[in-house]
């Protein structure tokens, strides 16, 4: 009889799928969905998108770019139009809708803050200010930002979360959504901080022992602009918000974080209380030389993950949204400490297709996600589709090899740096440069081959610069995978008074996970030997094999 109950629970879908989790292997943390290893090929749709009939016309064009997973807003205006009564008739389309495409949700609850506002929290909180006080400046004006030092706001968010958890714990047993974001970008502005009489209260108030515990256990750790903000005020462990972090605008931020960051706890503890999903808070990123208050000040920011960290530990990481040329940089500050890297917005644009490459193999990313993914255009939607594609069949190799430092991004610090990057795996020297021009046109001596998987470049490879950059995988002593478009990689011995030079190199694609054979390259195609090229304006994959000499 328990057998029959078990196949009749499969058969009619009520078996609940593992749930969605974050795992170790080596350095790299890995996401778990359906217990294996996933790499999120993602795209994160405009705010106002994710209604169910709305985007229904947009699903075909998503997965028809090689998306796996959807990043959605999910309002709490909508789902919770008057106090205590829920409606998840949005959150139900979009899940049979995801199902039917074969593709996963990250949900992006858009709560109590929205690029620091509070733009989404429901009529009923806005329209009663004495219940559900705001931030002011220092004028004593009201602003459209909810205090996050409101016990009244905290539950009341809290509460709506916690309803979406269960609802998705009753009725995605699948775990079609597999990660939530909580809140959205927050952060305070105009002002480094909050001005209104509980701020002040607060500011005037003791450092919490858990922030300065952990300041201190993990001093030699701390990001270097949080330490130095510390110590200019004079290094204390003990004492007032000023007298600890001093009244400056940096001070002041260090405060609004904390602040911020155990609202969050709060909100994020009451979800997961409900369904223990994968979580995290996203930023807005600074613009260069802009101050506390000119920006989302606070946020979950890379010289401020120690704050958050202390304050939220119900989160599992933080991410950025990288909309700056330098992605490189940026990414590099996310992950620090051991914060893995996931990319929840990015800038549509063609850069985005090695970006995603870049992360994946330089960082061991979770995953990568343009944003309003919906409206992307050619040729930025192509290049991103082959790149996808190129993500798609690695991901077995890729997932195995995380985390060992057998993996490498490839691409430019900027686009204005025109040094070759430099990389070592194991006993290479690898020295990789970029081609971003359009290549030339065959009369000019050059062919590009456009294989039916690229097709979708064969118009935006051409009509301007395109991008360059990729990643490399370690398959042995002396065999590498190289991954991208416009890179040319030449090789060097570690050992002194040996040569390098290649043995093999060919072209090829995955196939359920084997190794498929398409030429093999050599003469003009390697420089008569001297170097891989993965040529621009076309996504590929090659193979060498190298050796030395003396």
């Amino acid at each position: 009889m328990k057998s029959l109950l078990c196949l009749l629970a499969f058969t009619t879908g009520l078996v609940a799928a593992e749930l969605p989790h974050l795992r170790k292997q080596g350095t790299a943390t890995q996401l778990m969905v359906d217990g294996q290893p996933f790499l999120i090929r993602g795209g994160e749709l405009g705010n106002s998108s994710g209604e169910p009939d709305y985007l229904r016309p947009f699903w075909g064009k998503l997965k028809g770019g090689n998306l796996n997973t959807v990043l959605v807003p999910i309002s709490w205006d909508i789902i919770e139009p008057v106090e205590g009564r829920f409606d998840f008739a949005t959150v139900d389309g979009l899940l049979r809708d995801a199902r039917s495409f074969d593709q996963k949700l990250v949900l992006l609850w858009f709560g109590t803050w929205k690029n620091s506002m509070s733009c989404y929290a429901p009529a009923w909180v806005k329209r009663d200010p004495a219940r559900f006080p705001r931030a002011q400046d220092s004028g004593g004006r009201g602003l459209e930002i909810l205090s996050p030092f409101s016990a009244a706001n905290r539950d009341a968010d809290g509460r709506a979360f916690a309803a979406l958890m269960r609802h998705l714990k009753a009725n995605d047993p699948q775990h079609t959504v597999i990660m939530v974001q909580v809140e959205n970008e927050i952060g305070m502005i105009p002002e480094p901080r909050d001005r209104s009489a509980e701020a002040d209260r607060q500011f005037a108030s003791a450092v919490p022992p858990v922030l300065m515990d952990y300041l201190t256990r993990n001093r030699a750790s701390l990001a270097p602009e949080l330490l130095a903000t510390w110590q200019s005020a004079g290094g204390k462990s003990t004492g007032t918000w000023a007298e600890v972090f001093g009244t400056t605008p940096a001070g002041e931020e260090v405060f609004m974080a904390w602040h911020f960051a155990a609202f969050t706890q709060a909100v994020t503890a009451a979800g997961k209380a409900e369904l223990a999903l994968p979580m995290f808070a996203n930023a807005a990123l600074i613009r260069p030389s802009y101050q506390p208050g000119q920006y989302p000040s606070a946020g979950p920011l890379p010289h401020l993950i120690d704050v958050w960290r202390a304050a939220a530990p119900a989160l599992d990481f933080l991410a950025p949204d990288i909309y700056f040329p330098n992605f490189m940089h940026w990414a590099r500050l996310y992950t620090r400490s051991g914060n893995p890297l996931f990319v929840p917005e990015a800038l549509r644009s063609p850069e985005a297709a090695v970006n995603a490459l870049f992360a994946f193999g330089a960082h061991d990313a979770i995953g990568f996600c343009p944003f309003a993914i919906e409206s992307n255009t050619e040729p930025a939607s192509g290049y991103l589709a082959a790149s996808y594609d190129l993500v798609r069949q690695l991901t077995p190799l890729l997932v195995e090899k995380q985390g060992r430092g057998l993996t490498a991004g490839l691409l430019q610090e900027s686009t204005d740096n025109r040094q070759p990057q430099q990389l070592r795996l194991g006993q290479w020297i690898f020295q990789v440069s970029f081609e971003r021009a359009a290549p030339p046109s065959l009369a000019d001596g050059l062919a590009v081959v456009v294989g039916t998987e690229n097709s979708a470049l064969a118009g935006g490879g051409r009509a301007g610069a395109a991008p360059a950059g990729g990643l490399m995988i370690t398959l042995g002593d002396d065999e590498f995978l190289f991954a991208g478009i416009g890179v040319t990689i030449t090789f060097a011995s570690s050992e002194p008074g040996q040569q390098a030079g290649i043995l093999s190199v060919s072209e090829g694609r995955f196939v359920n996970g084997k190794w498929t054979h398409e030429r093999w390259l050599n003469g003009d195609q390697t420089h008569q030997g001297r170097h891989v090229r993965l040529e621009p304006g076309r996504f590929c994959l090659q193979r060498a094999t190298l050796y030395r000499y003396r």
